[in-house]
Formats: C-alpha cells, sequence, structure tokens
C-alpha cells in the first residue's frame, strides 16, 4: 500500500512538471531542456559529494597496513624495529647487551670448521648468519620442516636449549659420509628418517656440543648433553610460548651442497653466567679493581685510630649509677696483676699487663688479635680471651 502511494505521488510530481514545462517551455523542447539541466546539477552535485568523502575516508591498501603494523608479506623479521612489532618486542632484551655471546660463537665457528673437516674428509666452510632475539614460540612457528631438532642440557646452568639442523644439511651431510659427490635427493614427503640418517645426525650433533663446551669454557665451563632428537617442534618445547630466547645461525657449505644448523638459548638457559656475558672483553672485572684495592688497602693500614684499655667490668643498678658522688671510690674484681683488655670501637682486639713508664701509664701486650671468623665479640668472648691469655 506505501509503494502504491508512493508512485501515486510520484506520478502527481511528474505530472505537475510536465504540465510546467509544456505552459513555460512552450512544448516538448522545453521540458527537455529542464530536465537536463535538473540531471546536470544532480550529477555535479554528486560528483563533489563523492570527492569529499573519497578523501575523508579514504581505505588504506595492503601494503600501507602492513607497514603500519609492522609486517611484511614477502619476509617477516622477527627483528623489525617499526610498527606494533617494536611494540611487541620492547620488552625483550636485545642480544647486543650480551657481547661476549658473539666472541663465543665466533670461537665456535673456527673450532667446528676444523672439527667437520676431520669428520666429512671433506672442504668445510662454517660461518656465522646472524644472531638475533626472538620470543620462543615465534621461533617453533618458523622453523623450516622437515628438519632435526635436538634437546640438549646445559649440566652446570640446569637448564635445556634446542639444536636444529635443516633437512638440506642433513642429506648433504649423508651423502658426503656416505660416498656420494652429487647433489644430494630432495626428502620425501611423509617419509621418516632412517634410523641411518638419525644415527650420523647424532655424531654431527654430538661434535657441535663438543665444539661449543670448548667454546664456552674460557667463560664459563660447562657441560653439553644430548637428550633427544625431534622431528615435530611440539614435541621439543623447553619453555614458555612467550619466553625470550636468542638464536644464532650457523651456515655450513661443502663445494655445492650444505645447509643451516640454528642454535636457540633461551635467557633462563643463559641467566648463570649472565654477569660473564656482560662483560666488554675476556677477563673484565666488575665492580673490583686490585689497584684501587691496594690503595686503599695501604690508605687504611695508615689510618689513626683510638684505642682503650678495659681495667674492669662491674654490672650495678640504675640507682645505685644516677646516686655517684664526686670522689666516690668502686671496687672492681680485677687485681694490678690481672691482664687488661685493648679494644677498638668497641671490639677487643689483644690483652696485656698494665704498667708505668715514667710518668706514663702503659701496657705492655701479652697476646696477639684474635682472628675468628664468624663470631662476634661478645663479653663472654672477651672474658674468654682474656682467660686463655692467663
Amino acid at each position: 500500500m506505501a509503494d502504491d502511494m508512493d508512485q501515486d505521488a510520484m506520478a502527481a510530481e511528474w505530472g505537475a512538471a510536465l504540465g510546467d514545462g509544456e505552459s513555460e517551455g512552450g512544448g516538448e523542447e522545453g521540458l527537455d531542456d529542464d530536465v537536463a539541466a535538473q540531471w546536470a546539477s544532480m550529477m555535479d552535485d554528486g560528483s563533489s559529494a563523492d570527492g569529499e568523502n573519497s578523501g575523508g575516508e579514504r581505505v588504506l591498501n595492503q601494503d600501507e597496513i602492513d607497514s603500519l603494523l609492522g609486517f611484511g608479506l614477502d619476509e617477516q623479521s622477527l627483528t623489525d624495529t617499526s610498527g606494533l612489532r617494536a611494540i611487541i618486542n620492547s620488552a625483550m632484551v636485545s642480544y647486543e647487551r650480551l657481547p661476549m655471546l658473539e666472541i663465543v660463537f665466533d670461537r665456535m665457528v673456527r673450532l667446528l670448521a676444523a672439527s667437520l673437516r676431520t669428520f666429512t674428509s671433506d672442504n668445510v666452510e662454517v660461518s656465522l648468519d646472524h644472531i638475533s632475539t626472538m620470543r620462543f614460540g615465534d621461533y617453533l612457528n618458523s622453523i623450516p620442516l622437515p628438519a632435526m631438532i635436538s634437546v640438549f642440557r646445559a649440566v652446570e646452568w640446569n637448564n635445556n636449549a634446542l639444536l636444529t639442523v635443516d633437512s638440506n644439511l642433513i642429506y648433504s651431510i649423508v651423502d658426503v659420509l656416505l660416498g656420494g659427490r652429487g647433489a644430494p635427493a630432495v626428502r620425501v614427503e611423509g617419509r621418516p628418517y632412517t634410523s641411518i640418517e638419525t644415527n650420523l645426525m647424532k655424531q654431527l650433533i654430538e661434535i657441535i656440543l663438543k665444539d661449543a663446551e670448548v667454546a664456552f669454557k674460557p667463560l664459563s665451563p660447562v657441560k653439553f648433553e644430548l637428550e633427544r632428537l625431534e622431528t615435530n617442534p611440539r614435541f621439543a618445547a623447553i619453555a614458555r610460548q612467550a619466553d625470550a630466547a636468542i638464536m644464532i645461525k650457523l651456515r655450513i657449505d661443502m663445494e655445492d651442497r650444505g645447509g643451516r644448523i640454528e642454535v636457540l638459548l633461551p635467557y633462563a638457559t643463559l641467566e648463570p653466567i649472565r654477569d660473564l656475558l656482560l662483560q666488554g672483553f675476556m677477563g673484565e672485572k666488575f665492580g673490583r679493581d686490585n689497584i684501587w684495592e691496594s690503595h686503599l688497602a695501604t690508605e687504611i693500614h695508615k689510618t689513626t685510630v683510638p684505642l682503650e684499655v678495659v681495667l674492669g667490668e662491674i654490672t650495678l643498678p640504675l640507682q645505685r649509677v644516677m646516686s655517684f658522688k664526686v670522689g666516690e671510690t668502686m671496687m672492681l674484681n680485677t687485681g694490678p696483676d690481672d691482664p687488661v683488655l685493648v679494644r677498638c670501637g668497641g671490639i677487643p682486639l689483644v690483652t696485656g699487663s698494665i704498667g708505668r713508664t715514667g710518668s706514663n701509664v702503659a701496657v705492655r701486650v701479652a697476646s696477639g688479635i684474635s682472628k675468628r671468623k664468624g663470631m662476634s665479640w661478645s663479653e663472654d668472648t672477651a672474658t674468654e680471651a682474656m682467660a686463655e691469655a692467663v
């Protein structure tokens, strides 16, 4: 019913416009001119309105959205410092704050190159690609499968770490050790690693861990023990998803073959040696300076300190003490030949006998300074020291 009424109203409006056009324009020609002018003005208004809307409500394209969020479609870097990625990673500690770690792995690269040349009897080149900081969950999701993940334990640090060998390196090592001289075969999807491949990789991983022990030895002796080998990243979880970790990528090249090794060290694993990794160079001392300590000890020995000689001690009620008068005599439980105690700052030092030299009262030291570590000098201790001296 409402639609019929709208259509009737519209027909009446057009009829009125048609009548006006015929009376004013003198026929169809005048009506056509008016209708054309009206449509032209409506199109102009619409185009201007669209221009305003497009300028005020412009939609971002995908590249602009990725740039704003700090992501990229072609390559996602977990070390980006732009967009929301910088905000997310702002609480993470950069590996550059541990300068000794890079020195350790540079040494490991040299050791590993010599060890792999002996292991494979081939020309092997080992290089350190880069060291980066990432979250543990992000690393598990970024492991290119198929791969072999080894979980090893740092005994002295009482924590675990990961070492990942990618499929290219696995088949390259197997091909070299079994006498192959061509390009390694590509793994067939769905086929698990054979026992031969697993055993050879276990030997390779043990060699890598052995060289890592030697590289860490000047800094902190540690023993790396291989616990298990995994092919599924879900079974290699050794930390929480949000925990920070340091990932070290090593590149191994054997002529036209090779692959990558990735070592993941959670920050919890490195915490026992964090102070050592903060050093700028090997052997740097924090908080101690031998030259300053020697100078301070020399100056302390020249310091003047007051000494007090205790002739005797008695215990009196407070009422008696408050009633002391000038010239009053107190009797001590000490004879003229009994040893006296020499104190400095309330701490008993030595015992001796009292005498006179000229017009001065003198004390002859009868025992040396008692070096008792872990004990506090109290009245009982002082009494015991005096008894031993007697």
